[in-house]
């Protein structure tokens, strides 16, 4: 796993690396609306993540997680600290914290 300065230089590397797509995070399920994509906690992994935290401003705080579908489309998934701690089911939730 790399170390990175910040949000902007992991996400340049991480597209290099194939992790093209960007998911957002849904209550039962990781979603791609360029691929009209819907994942649910069985069809992926959390391959790596990374925190960074903000110098001056708490709130400035976030973690990139690296997704990889079974089927092997790769993307990132962007959380700043505490934005998805509601409203997941119990199995997205476990899939997400089980890996921050």
């Amino acid at each position: 796993m790399k170390d990175y300065d910040n949000l902007v230089d992991a996400l340049e590397d991480l597209y290099t690396r194939g992790y093209v797509h960007d998911f957002n995070l849904k209550s039962d399920c990781l979603e791609c609306s360029s691929l009209k994509l819907q994942l649910k906690p069985q069809d992926f992994e959390i391959k790596e993540t990374y925190r960074f935290e903000g110098m001056s401003d708490p709130s400035d705080n976030s973690v990139i997680y690296v997704i990889e579908s079974k089927d092997g489309i790769k993307g990132t998934l962007i959380d700043a600290y505490g934005v998805y701690a509601e409203a997941l089911t119990p199995e997205m939730a476990a899939k997400i914290r089980s890996n921050k």
